[in-house]
Order: structure tokens, then C-alpha cells, then sequence
């Protein structure tokens, strides 16, 4: 027959466990004794987490001593001392409470983290912006990532900033759970305002370009030393002949060709007579507006200076020349 102490301990324990286990919605318990009365009661034996959760479990001994907690895969959840569990990434895991004569085992399921990005395909002309949202079963923070930093850039927000034409891929990630959306930066619409230009020497000209981009145009000429161009588009002839103006904006290019005419020059007269010691300015008209160079043929009958007033030097004969970009012109000066 059962000593007395005995059987009240015996009732005490028995009524632990049914406490235990209305608690927990009467679960199939696991309960694994050494040797006497040892056991292990759990609050649950089956807890379904999400990564970041944390979770006590609760649990009874036949010794009514705290037992020791231990994980068999703590990288995807771990317990302290208390029993308190920490979900880490997705996987199943086993809780185990023990004592020196018993022990219980609780299995950890943490739900893989799923993310869900609005868009999933996004197009931009370069140099605008667009906002990205993530959602996410855990609703922790987002990591924000671009294949392709050269075409399409992402901040910390979601903001996606294209950078150049091309294609990249932006990627949100929460718990090493990841969704993506494709971006496609576009070739710009490029349109310059002439296609065709004529100048003569030192003559200037404004081309505009517009653009869909918001990048800053890149000026070329093929021929600088008949026509350069700024970086605001202004054209400067140079000397006679034709040149390719060339603008790119995001690699997309148009030209403008232009021509440096050479211009026409006339004298007043084709033929004068002067005195020796008699000055003269003569009349030129040049239809490039430009002044031209003068020159005599023959310096000891006439000079001519700058500006193309002439002096008799010797009676003789000469010509005076009258050259600008490329175009001469002669008038004959007879000296008496």
C-alpha cells in the first residue's frame, strides 16, 4: 500500500498536468519520464512564427524546478533561459525543455517572410524619379538595391532616379526575402531647330536643342577650323568651307551642317589714277560685312595701309588687292 506522502504527491502532480493541458487547448503532449514521476508539460507543442517573433513557452516539471532550454537549429530560433523563443529565418526548429528526468519538445515552424512590390515594371525618361512601395508579411524595414547603378539608382525610401538609357533591376528585400521591378530608363526624343546653316567668316548662330532627358547636351564639330560650337549650341564661323555640328543627349545625336561662304568683294571702281604724293581711301564693299586684308603689288608706286587708303609713290602702274576669307579682288592704280 501507498504511503500517504506519496499518494498526495502523486495527486498533485496529476492535477499539474490537467491544468497544463486545459491551458493549452488540450494538445498532443509528448512527455518522456527517466525513471519515477520526471516529466515535462508544455503550455503548446506546435507554435507557428513569423521571422522576428518572439515567444515564451511555457512549461511544468514534476520537480516544479525551471528546466533547461535548448534549440536544435538556433538559426532559425533560438531560446534563452527563460524559455523565451526568438524567431530568426524560415525553417522548422524543436524547442526542448529538460530536467535531470524528463523532457518535453515544442516544434517551431517560421513562416518564410513574403514581399510584394506594387509595380513590377517601370518605365523613365532619364533624370526623373519614380517611388517604389513594398509590403511585407512581416512589415519590417525594406533594403533597397539596383543592379545597375551606371542606368538606375535607389535610395532607402524606394526612390528609383534613372541615370542613363538602358534597363535595371530594383530589388526590396526584408528577411532575406526578396521582390524585384525592371526598370527601363528610354532613349530620349532629341530635336534640334536646323538641320542646315550658312555663315560667312566670324558670323554666329544660336542652334537649340530639345530633349524629353534631362541631361545636359554635348556639342561636337567636325571641322573646327571652319566652325566651333559652345556647350550652349552657339556656332562661330571660322574660315571658308562646310562643317557637321553634332549634339548627343543620353547617346541619341543630331547635326546641323554648316556652311562658312566665302564672301564677294568689289571695288568702287575698277580702274584709278592718282598723283605722286596724293592719298586716296578707296571704297570696298565685302558682303561678309568683314574688313579685308590690302596689299599692293608694287609698294614703290602705291602703298595701301589697313584700311585701305592708298598713296602715290612713283609714277608707274600697280594693284592693290583686296583678299578676305578665301576671295581677292584687284584694282589697277596708274600713278602720274
Amino acid at each position: 500500500m501507498l504511503s500517504k506522502n506519496k499518494i498526495l504527491r502523486t495527486a498533485f502532480v496529476v492535477l499539474c498536468m490537467v491544468s497544463v493541458l486545459l491551458i493549452s487547448g488540450f494538445h498532443t503532449t509528448e512527455i518522456y519520464g527517466s525513471s519515477g514521476y520526471g516529466f515535462v508539460v508544455l503550455g503548446t507543442y506546435a507554435k507557428e512564427m513569423k521571422i522576428g517573433d518572439s515567444f515564451y513557452l511555457a512549461a511544468v516539471t514534476s520537480n516544479g524546478k525551471k528546466p533547461k532550454f535548448s534549440s536544435d537549429n538556433s538559426k532559425v530560433a533560438s531560446v534563452n533561459t527563460y524559455g523565451k523563443i526568438t524567431a530568426k529565418k524560415a525553417g522548422t526548429a524543436h524547442i526542448t525543455a529538460k530536467i535531470s528526468n524528463g523532457e518535453a519538445s515544442c516544434k517551431v515552424v517560421v513562416k518564410k517572410t513574403t514581399v510584394k512590390l506594387k509595380k513590377s515594371r517601370v518605365s523613365l525618361e532619364n533624370g526623373y524619379s519614380v517611388k517604389l512601395t513594398a509590403e511585407s508579411s512581416t512589415g519590417h524595414p525594406v533594403t533597397w538595391k539596383s543592379n545597375k547603378k551606371s542606368i538606375a539608382v535607389v535610395d532607402e525610401r524606394g526612390w528609383v532616379t534613372a541615370k542613363k538609357p538602358g534597363t535595371a533591376t530594383i530589388t526590396a528585400t526584408v528577411d532575406g526575402t526578396a521582390a524585384s521591378c525592371m526598370v527601363t530608363v528610354k532613349q530620349p526624343t532629341v530635336r534640334l531647330n536646323q538641320t542646315r546653316l550658312t555663315l560667312y567668316r566670324k558670323g554666329t548662330a544660336k542652334l537649340f536643342v530639345t530633349s524629353t532627358s534631362t541631361s545636359t547636351p554635348k556639342w561636337k564639330s567636325n571641322k573646327s577650323s571652319v566652325a566651333t560650337v559652345d556647350s550652349q549650341g552657339r556656332v562661330t564661323a571660322v574660315k571658308n568651307g562646310t562643317a557637321v555640328i553634332t549634339v548627343t543627349v543620353d547617346g541619341v545625336k543630331k547635326t546641323c551642317e554648316v556652311t562658312v561662304k566665302k564672301p564677294v568683294i568689289s571695288f568702287e571702281t575698277e580702274e584709278m589714277s592718282i598723283a605722286v604724293g596724293e592719298t586716296k581711301k578707296l571704297q570696298v564693299t565685302v558682303s561678309s560685312g568683314n574688313k579685308p586684308t590690302f596689299s599692293s603689288s608694287n609698294t614703290n608706286v602705291v602703298s595701301v595701309d589697313e584700311d585701305g587708303k592708298i598713296c602715290g609713290k612713283s609714277p608707274g602702274k600697280a594693284y592693290i588687292y583686296a583678299k578676305e576669307d578665301g576671295t581677292k579682288e584687284r584694282l589697277i592704280v596708274i600713278v602720274k
